[in-house]
C-alpha cells in the first residue's frame, strides 16, 4: 500500500497556546481585581474600571479567551493527529487565529466602555457578535475540510464532541444574539422579558455545557490516554456520554429561571433533564479515571497527570452539583448567592484551568522538541492551584449559605432579622478568603508561564512536523458487516453532524416555541405600559453600568422575599424589556420595586446614593457614580431607541419618536426642580437624571393594580 508523506502544523498551535497564557493571566488578574473591589469599594478606579464594567471583562477573558484559545490550541493539535493530516488550509488557520484575537482584543476596549448588551456571557455588542460568527465559520471550514481530507477512516470520540461543539455553539450564538441594532455600538435584544431570560439562560447554560465542557471533553478523551500512555477505558461508554449529553444538556437551562416569572411548565422540564444530566457527566468522568486503572503509581510522580486526575475530579463534583442546584428546594436556597459563584469557579478553575494546564506542560515540550525546563515548578504550580481554587470556593460556599441563612431569618416578632446591608458587611471576609485563593491561583500560573517560556528557549519549534500515513480506501459496506453499529455512523461526518444539529434542537425548541407561540404563557397587565424616554435612556445607563450584575429584578415568591421587597414578580411585568435584567447574583438588594410601596426612596436619596452610596448607606460596597453628575445624558439617539423600540412591538404613539426628546426634557426638568425642595441644584439634561427616572419607575406599574 503507498504511503504518503505530509507535514502537522505546529506553527498555529504554538501560537494558540501562547494566546492561551497571556489571556489567561489577564483574563485571572481582571478576575482577581474585581474580587478585591468586593472587599475595598476604593479599588473601583474611573467609570471605566467599576466592578460593573471590569466583571463582564473578566467573565469574557476568561471563557472566550482563555478557555477559547486552549480549545483552538487542543483541536488543532489532536485533529490533526486523529486524522493523519495536516488542516485543510493554513490561511484559514491564520485567520481563525488573527480574527479571534481581534474579537478579544474589541472586547477588551468595549467592555470598559461601558458597551454592552447585558446578556451574561453574551455582553458583546452587534458588530462583534457578527464578527464572532464568520470567524466561527472560518474555524467550522478549516475543521471539516480537514476531517473531509482525512487518512483515518474512523473518527476517535474526541472528533464527535468537537463536531457537537461547532454546530452547537453556532446555533447559541445566532439565536442569542438576534437582536436590533440603534447604533454602531448600542442594540436591543429582539426578545423581551420572559422570552428573553428563557432564551438567554438556554444560551448562558448550554455556553456552559458546549463552549467550556464538550470540547474539554474532546480534549479529555485525546491528552489523557496520551499522558496516561494508555487507551481510554470504554469505547462503549464513550457513546453513551456523547449522546446521551449532548441530547440532554440543552434542556436544563430554565433550571437558571428557578421559581421566577418563567412558566413552571419550563421550570419543571429543566429541572428534570438536569437531574438526568449526572449520568453521563458522571459517564464521562468515570471512563477519563478508570483509563488510569493500573496507572496510579504514575500519577503520583507524574505532575501533568495530576493536573488532569484534578481537572476530571472537579468535572464530576461540578457535574453532580449543577443537578443538585436544579432542584427546587436546593436553588430556593442557593440562588442569587455566593454559593453559585463557589460552583462556577469550580468547573471554571478546576476543570477547564487544571486541564488546560496539564495539557501546556504536555504538548510544549513535544512541538519544540525539548524536555520541560522545571518539574519542580511545575509540582509548585500544581499545589498553588489546587490549594487556591480550595481557598476560592470553600469561603463562598459558606458566604452562599450565611447570605440565604440571613435573607431568610425573621424575629419571634416575625419581622425580619437582617437588613441587606448587614448581610453585605458580614461576607467581607470571606471575599477577602476568596482573593487570596485566587492570587494563589494566578500565581501558580505565572509559575508556568515562566516554565514555558524557558522550556520554549531551550528548545526549537517544529513548525512543520513530519508524518505519513497511507491513504484513505473507499469504504466497502461488505468488509465492515459484523463491527459495531457506531462505526457507521463515525465514518460519514457530514452525517455526524447533521444528527448531531437534530439532537441538540429537539430541547431547545420544545422549551421556547410555546413560550414564544401560547399567548397563556405570559398573560398580559393592563396597568404596564412602555417607558417614557427619559426612563429609557435611564435604563440603557444602567444596562452599561452593570448594574444587573449586582441587583436582580425578579421577587421570588417566598415571605422573606415578599416582605423585604413588596409583591413577587409575574411574567406580564416585562413585556416591554429589552432585554430583560433580572439579574443572577445578589451582591446589592432586588430593585423591581424600587419605585413602590415602602421601598420607595426620594429623589434627592437616589441622588446622592449614585453620588457616594456609603453616605446613605453606610458600609455599602457600591461603586460612586459620581461622573453621572456631571456627564450631559446624549439626547441624540432618543429617537432612534424609541423606533427600534416600535419595530419590537413597544406600542408608542406614530411619530412619537418625533417629540420623545421633549417629553424627555419635560419629566427631566420635573425631577430636577424636585431635587431643588432637598437642596440639591443640577441640570435637568444631566444623566443621573435619566438613571433617578428609571429607578423611581421600577414597580410603580403594578403597584396601581394593588390600588
Amino acid at each position: 500500500m503507498q504511503v504518503e508523506k505530509f507535514y502537522y502544523d505546529n506553527r498555529i498551535v504554538k501560537n494558540f497556546a501562547y494566546a492561551t497564557m497571556f489571556w489567561g493571566a489577564v483574563g485571572m488578574l481582571v478576575g482577581l481585581w474585581v474580587s478585591l473591589e468586593l472587599v475595598f469599594p476604593s479599588l473601583n478606579i474611573t467609570r471605566y474600571g467599576s466592578f460593573g464594567r471590569l466583571r463582564p471583562l473578566h467573565t469574557n477573558a476568561v471563557i472566550f479567551a482563555f478557555v477559547g484559545n486552549g480549545i483552538f490550541m487542543g483541536v488543532y493539535y489532536s485533529l490533526q493527529r486523529l486524522c493523519k493530516a495536516r488542516m485543510f488550509s493554513d490561511k484559514l488557520s491564520k485567520i481563525h487565529f488573527w480574527g479571534w484575537q481581534l474579537i478579544i482584543l474589541a472586547a477588551v476596549i468595549t467592555l470598559p466602555l461601558g458597551i454592552t448588551s447585558s446578556k451574561e456571557y453574551a455582553e458583546l455588542e452587534w458588530p462583534i457578535d457578527i464578527a464572532i460568527t464568520v470567524i466561527w465559520v472560518v474555524f467550522g471550514w478549516n475543521m471539516f475540510g480537514t476531517i473531509i481530507k482525512r487518512r483515518e477512516k474512523h473518527l476517535y470520540v474526541a472528533i464527535w464532541f468537537y463536531i457537537a461543539t461547532l454546530v452547537t455553539v453556532a446555533v447559541l450564538h445566532i439565536v442569542n444574539s438576534f437582536e436590533l441594532p440603534v447604533t454602531l455600538f448600542k442594540s436591543y435584544s429582539w426578545y423581551a422579558g420572559v422570552q428573553d431570560a428563557l432564551v438567554q439562560w438556554w444560551y448562558g447554560h448550554n455556553a456552559v455545557a458546549f463552549f467550556l465542557t464538550t470540547p474539554y471533553l474532546g480534549l479529555m478523551y485525546y491528552f489523557l490516554p496520551k499522558a496516561a500512555n494508555r487507551p481510554i477505558y470504554s469505547y462503549r461508554l464513550s457513546i453513551v456520554h456523547f449522546w446521551s449529553l449532548i441530547f440532554l444538556y440543552i434542556w436544563a437551562g430554565p433550571h437558571h429561571l428557578l421559581y421566577t416569572a418563567l412558566p413552571n411548565w419550563a421550570q419543571s422540564l429543566g429541572t428534570v433533564f438536569s437531574l438526568m444530566l449526572i449520568f453521563p457527566s458522571w459517564g464521562g468522568m468515570i471512563n477519563g479515571l478508570l483509563t488510569l486503572r493500573g496507572a496510579w503509581d504514575r500519577v503520583r510522580d507524574d505532575v501533568i497527570l495530576k493536573f488532569m486526575v484534578v481537572a476530571v475530579t472537579a468535572y464530576g463534583m461540578a457535574t453532580f452539583e449543577g443537578p443538585m442546584l436544579s432542584l427546587k428546594s436546593v436553588s430556593a436556597i442557593s440562588h442569587y448567592t455566593d454559593w453559585i459563584i463557589a460552583h462556577v469557579h469550580v468547573g471554571a478553575l478546576g476543570w477547564n484551568g487544571m486541564l488546560t494546564f496539564g495539557i501546556l506542560y504536555w504538548l510544549i515540550p513535544r512541538i519544540f522538541g525539548t524536555n520541560l525546563y522545571s518539574k519542580k515548578l511545575a509540582a509548585n504550580h500544581f499545589w498553588l492551584a489546587t490549594l487556591g481554587i480550595i481557598f476560592y470556593v470553600v469561603p463562598l460556599y459558606w458566604a452562599g449559605f450565611t447570605q440565604s441563612s440571613m435573607w431568610k431569618q425573621f424575629t419571634e416578632s416575625g419581622q425580619l432579622k437582617y437588613s441587606f446591608l448587614e448581610t453585605v458587611t458580614y461576607l467581607k471576609p470571606f471575599y477577602a478568603m476568596r482573593s487570596l485563593g485566587g492570587t494563589l491561583y494566578l500565581i501558580g500560573a505565572l509559575l508556568m508561564i515562566y516554565n514555558l517560556y524557558k522550556t520554549v528557549r531551550a528548545g526549537k519549534l517544529v513548525a512543520n512536523e513530519a508524518a505519513e500515513a497511507a491513504p484513505l480506501e473507499k469504504i466497502k459496506a461488505a468488509a465492515h458487516s459484523h463491527e459495531h453499529w457506531h462505526r457507521v455512523i463515525e465514518r460519514r461526518p457530514v452525517q455526524m453532524l447533521i444528527l448531531s444539529l437534530i439532537v441538540i434542537l429537539i430541547g431547545g425548541a420544545v422549551e421556547i416555541i410555546p413560550t414564544f407561540l401560547v399567548k397563556s404563557n405570559i398573560p398580559t397587565i393592563s396597568s404596564v405600559k412602555p417607558y417614557t424616554p427619559l426612563e429609557l435612556q435611564g435604563r440603557d445607563i444602567y444596562v452599561r453600568e452593570g448594574c444587573y450584575l449586582c441587583h436582580s429584578q425578579m421577587i421570588r415568591p417566598f415571605r422573606s422575599e415578599t416582605e423585604r421587597y413588596g409583591e413577587y414578580s409575574k411574567a406580564g411585568e416585562f413585556v416591554y424589556d429589552h432585554p430583560f435584567q433580572w439579574g443572577s447574583k445578589r451582591t446589592g438588594p432586588d430593585l423591581a420595586r424600587e419605585g413602590a410601596g415602602n421601598l420607595k426612596k426620594s429623589n434627592g436619596w437616589h441622588f446622592r446614593h449614585l453620588r457616594e452610596p456609603s453616605s446613605m448607606s453606610e458600609g455599602s460596597i457600591m461603586p460612586s457614580y459620581s461622573f453621572m453628575l456631571t456627564q450631559n445624558l446624549d439626547t441624540s439617539t432618543t429617537a432612534a431607541k424609541i423606533r427600534a423600540m416600535q419595530t419590537l412591538g413597544v406600542p408608542y404613539a406614530k411619530g412619537f419618536d418625533k417629540i420623545a426628546n421633549n417629553i424627555l426634557m419635560k419629566q427631566a426638568t420635573g425631577i430636577a426642580d424636585n431635587l431643588k425642595t432637598d437642596s440639591i441644584l443640577i441640570s435637568p439634561n444631566k444623566e443621573v437624571i435619566a438613571l433617578i427616572a428609571y429607578l423611581q419607575r421600577l414597580g410603580t406599574d403594578i403597584s396601581k393594580i394593588q390600588k
